[in-house]
């Protein structure tokens, strides 16, 4: 796991100058070896500028130092991620006669492409950004993993010379610490993150900064700084063998392999367990793969209805795991929680809680962490899986309805819930009827209004006129038409699964996992995201893969069948601090302060006063107004403070 930078297009000393900045900035991402490359032209020519920082995992000799040039192609290389069927891809091409130098699965990719081009990308299985320079094509190839586990960011500057340059980098932080970049905040991409809590890509909350789309690769030219995309790879819809006893075992090996892949390392490694069936499941796992010499993490709280420490150190005693227990209080979140907030990317409402665990997992000695991503979302884990397609449902049956009166009748059934005259209306469920029943059956708008944290009216009075781009339900009309492609799946709960993969996943909870854990520079691995992992999940008939709903019984029959049921036989929770009571008490000046900022308010494109309004609400205990919808606020005020990004 490591950090990446570069330019591509006219290199000048300046360019150059802003590379090294870049990866200045992004130190905490591998503090431990940095290297820098250039090709050979001339000063102001066109060609390739990459900068590295090294957190070594494989290979831990200066073998695998980057960037990783292949003597017998001129071929350079910066990499940021794990392949872990290296030492697979090692042996088949070792079997051609290629002569490797390290141990490393840098090399490996290196060699893959000299050997198979482009293609090589379809053989890796892992989580990687990189990016390839081509001596003999003389150009650029950058790729990204299919879930989109690790990030890459693009800038395509114009440069006072007229010529182009194209800025990448494994976190948008580093790019504006090229100091070459206008730190303007982006409309489009402000909308997405008032709807959904983050933003949602290619755009980012910086207008010149876009994300590389996971499962995509680009060529770039150095001449003009252009590049074309290609997606290799997309989140797969349901396709049933015929076989159903073959499909599970299909799973059931690919498993047990990606656990056996994720756990190579050559540094200490850990698990992240809250005692759920998805943690519980990797710990599992773990342990019938390499013995009990298996070190487990959980925190706990005071506040007993937020703490689940109980249940993760029973799973811990049963699997007979070496198990650290850390406590989180009021007063530790406060100390640490400017730390915690710095650790954040791009504005978010949640990566904190991964933070916390990533830190105290670190300060532990572990420099890898396993952790159970995508249990809920690959086998129904969810509410969304039964909320989303009856919503779908019945605004398919009122769509005869004209949209206003949809809505003017939602609005009537909201006052005889809550009553007349609140300060601000319900901003869930109930709250949110309006957007659902006008969502026309499009099981994507059901989806987003479903995990939206404001209503598109409530939208339209916080955001300030001219700040609210060109989005619908949370979306741009791009994405939006992408995402309903992707739902055309074989039922409604594959769907479902689909848009939680490709949205929630790649979307929030992996580009957040990514930054809080690189903060402490610590590497964490998702095995059931591994691609072939998800392809055999697809590949389950629908009825054996969800059902029953929210039991993920299949994942518990392959993983924790020798475990006692009953440890797992109670209500889903997710991993959450208890900020809801924090922002009451000890937090309550602090973020009464950041939100009654007027001028941050109006720099972000806030209406001050309704912000106010929220705030008020929230303390006053109003239906609807959770945690979330503060935190989403502060965090994004937070963030923009300090980074100097306004409209």
């Amino acid at each position: 796991m490591c950090g990446v930078a570069g330019a591509i297009g006219c290199i000048t000393p300046e360019v150059i100058g802003a590379v090294h900045r870049m990866n200045d900035a992004q130190i905490h991402r591998g503090p431990d070896d940095q290297g820098c490359w250039r090709s050979g032209e001339s000063v102001g020519d066109a060609g390739a500028a990459f900068a590295f920082r090294r957190l070594s995992i494989i290979d831990l000799t200066a073998d695998g130092h980057q960037p990783m040039i292949d003597p017998e192609t001129g071929n350079v290389i910066v990499f940021n991620g794990e392949i872990y069927n290296y030492q697979e891809l090692r042996r088949e091409l070792a079997h051609t006669g290629v002569v490797f130098k390290s141990r490393s699965d840098t090399e490996v990719i290196l060699k893959s492409y000299a050997k198979w081009g482009a293609a090589a990308i379809n053989r890796l299985r892992g989580m990687f950004a990189f990016a390839l320079w081509d001596a003999h094509e003389r150009r650029v190839l950058l790729a990204r993993d299919r879930l989109g586990i690790k990030p890459l960011y693009l800038c395509n500057l114009k440069q006072p010379n007229g010529k182009r340059t194209l800025l990448f980098a494994s976190e948008l932080r580093s790019l504006l610490a090229s100091g070459l970049i206008d730190r303007k905040l982006g409309r489009t991409g402000l909308s997405t993150y008032m709807w959904n809590g983050f933003v949602v890509g290619p755009q980012t909350i910086v207008e010149a900064i876009e994300l590389l789309p996971a499962g995509t690769l680009a060529l770039v030219d150095p001449n003009g700084g252009s590049y074309c995309l290609e997606r290799y790879w997309q989140v797969p819809t349901a396709s049933h063998a015929a076989d159903a006893d073959d499909s599970v075992e299909c799973l059931r090996h690919e498993l047990t392999r990606a656990i056996r892949q994720h756990l190579i390392s050559d540094v200490p490694l850990g698990v992240f367990l809250s005692g759920g069936v998805d943690s519980s499941a990797i710990a599992a796992l773990a342990v019938r793969v390499a013995g009990s010499n298996i070190r487990t993490f959980n925190i706990s709280f005071n506040e007993a209805q937020y703490d689940e420490s109980r249940y993760a150190s029973a799973v811990a005693n049963s699997l007979g795991t070496d198990h650290v227990e850390v406590k989180l209080n009021q007063g530790l979140f406060s100390d640490r929680l400017d730390d915690a907030l710095a650790s954040i990317d791009q504005p978010t409402f949640d990566a904190i809680n991964t933070y916390f665990i990533s830190r105290a997992v670190r300060e532990a000695g572990i420099t890898v962490a396993l952790a159970g991503t995508g249990g809920d979302e690959l086998f129904g884990g969810y509410r969304s899986f039964v909320d989303v397609p009856r919503a779908a449902r019945w605004s398919r049956r009122l769509s005869f309805m004209p949209e206003p009166a949809l809505r003017f009748l939602a609005a009537q059934v909201c006052r005889v819930k809550f009553g007349a005259g609140q300060a601000v209306p319900s901003q869930t469920r109930w709250g949110k009827l309006g957007d659902a029943i006008a969502a026309g059956g499009r099981i994507v708008d059901a989806y987003q209004t479903s995990y939206g944290l404001f209503t598109s009216d409530f939208i339209d009075q916080i955001m300030t006129a001219g700040s609210n781009g060109h989005t619908h339900y949370g979306l741009t009309p791009a994405r939006s038409q992408e995402l309903a492609e992707l739902a055309t799946c074989d039922g409604d709960l594959a769907a479902v699964s689909a848009l939680e993969l490709s949205c929630y996943v790649g979307e929030r909870l992996l580009r957040d996992t990514d930054a809080a854990s690189m903060a402490v520079s610590l590497e964490a691995r998702v095995p059931l995201l591994d691609h072939q992992v998800v392809e055999a999940a697809a590949s389950l008939d629908p009825q054996r893969r969800f059902q029953p709903l929210g039991e993920k019984a299949v994942l518990r029959e392959l993983a924790l069948d020798r475990l006692n049921p009953a440890l797992f036989n109670r209500p889903k929770s997710g991993f959450v601090l208890p900020i809801d009571r924090w922002c009451r008490e000890q937090l309550r000046d602090q973020v009464a302060q950041t939100l009654g900022d007027t001028q941050q308010c109006a720099a972000a494109g806030l209406n001050a006063k309704t912000v106010g309004r929220l705030w008020q609400a929230f303390q006053a205990g109003a239906p609807g107004i959770y945690w979330s919808r503060i935190w989403a606020i502060f965090a994004l005020l937070w963030w923009c403070r300090r980074h100097g990004v306004s409209l």
